[in-house]
């Protein structure tokens, strides 16, 4: 099957073409004009320049393909809902153009509320899926909460959060509660997504646990052998809170800010349990979070192509691993006027 993976040289992209291409599929991938990120497998895919935004690039890049993975998310900024409306716009347009047969889509997870209450970052991921759906190829969503594994947004932000701050301050309405999953049993998934049959459908993925924020970021400080007490907050604004985790950790800020005000709201699988096992191979066990945890704290390896996707690869961000080394004394210096 030739496949597009859209997002290719992100977090979830780079760990999913390595298993695309073991299972024989074709794969083109997609670049932006100025990024330098080549990946070790980046030898044995075709490689598309794509400005998602712009309709020539978009048509080009998915001429002659039979499925797209679309990996692709504005985390931050003004106008991030409009450009991931205006993207899966022309995207949707494509395939009715090219007739491609099925999308795969990694949303997050929509919590159980109306949907005036959820986050900006939660609507637009919402509406992305609304407007790939409507096209006319089969189109499978997987809605996943936190990833684990390192240079995981999400994972990076307990990791960093946990290894800088002695004492943890908890904001009381963030202790609701999160399922989990491996990046690997994530990635699994989303390659069961492109067989499985249809119609277009999600499917909320997590692992086989939940658990309060506050309970998680104690599990991480116990497997990582860290000394970190609690303390439980109430009255903490949102955007204070965003504002300061975003100073004290590497993740870069408009994605710390997003992720935060989604944690109002329990992110669990809505279906009674991890809908994501009939994406999976027959006997495919999930990984216990605190597994998923310590194998996610593992060393780089010297060969990329034999290391654990759970643990850190060559192209991953500069903020991944653990971050840049600087006291935490030093962070709050950088962000007051005139660095004192």
């Amino acid at each position: 099957m030739k496949i597009l993976v859209t997002g290719a040289t992100g977090y979830v992209g780079g760990r999913l073409v390595p298993e695309l291409l073991k299972a024989g599929h074709d794969v083109r991938t997609t670049k932006t004009a100025d990024e330098d990120v080549h990946p070790w497998w980046s030898d044995q895919v075709e490689t598309v320049e794509m400005d998602v935004l712009d309709q020539s690039d978009v048509e080009n890049a998915i001429v002659g393909v039979d499925a797209i993975y679309y990996l692709i998310h504005g985390m931050g900024g003004d106008d991030f809902a409009d450009n991931d409306r205006k993207a899966a716009e022309l995207v949707r347009g494509a395939i009715e153009l090219h007739g491609v047969q099925r999308v795969v889509y990694l949303s997050g997870i929509v919590p159980d509320v109306p949907e005036s209450e959820l986050s900006e970052h939660i609507t637009s991921r919402l509406e992305v899926e609304r407007i790939l759906t409507a096209s006319p190829a089969t189109v499978i969503t997987l809605r996943a909460a936190v990833l684990l594994g390192s240079a995981s947004t999400s994972f990076e932000i307990i990791r960093q959060v946990s290894e800088r701050m002695p004492l943890q301050t908890v904001p009381e309405w963030m202790n609701s509660d999160v399922q989990p999953i491996a990046v690997v049993d994530a990635i699994q998934a989303l390659v069961g997504a492109l067989t499985i049959d249809g119609p277009s459908r999600h499917f909320d993925v997590g692992g086989p646990e939940s658990m309060p924020y506050a309970d998680l970021l104690d599990l991480y400080a116990d497997v990582a052998d860290l000394k970190r007490p609690q303390v439980t907050v109430p009255l903490l604004p949102t955007g204070l809170v965003g504002s300061l985790v975003a100073t004290l950790i590497d993740v870069p800020k408009p994605t710390v800010e997003a992720l935060v005000e989604s944690l109002h709201h329990d992110m669990v699988c809505g279906d009674g349990g991890p809908g994501v096992r009939e994406l999976l191979p027959e006997g495919h066990r999930l990984i216990p979070m605190r597994e998923a945890i310590q194998r996610s704290l593992a060393e780089r390896t010297a060969e990329p192509k034999d290391a654990d996707p759970m643990g850190p690869l060559p192209h991953d961000p500069p903020w991944a691993q653990g971050g840049e080394d600087k006291s935490l004394l030093d962070r709050v210096k950088d962000v007051l006027p005139g660095g004192h």
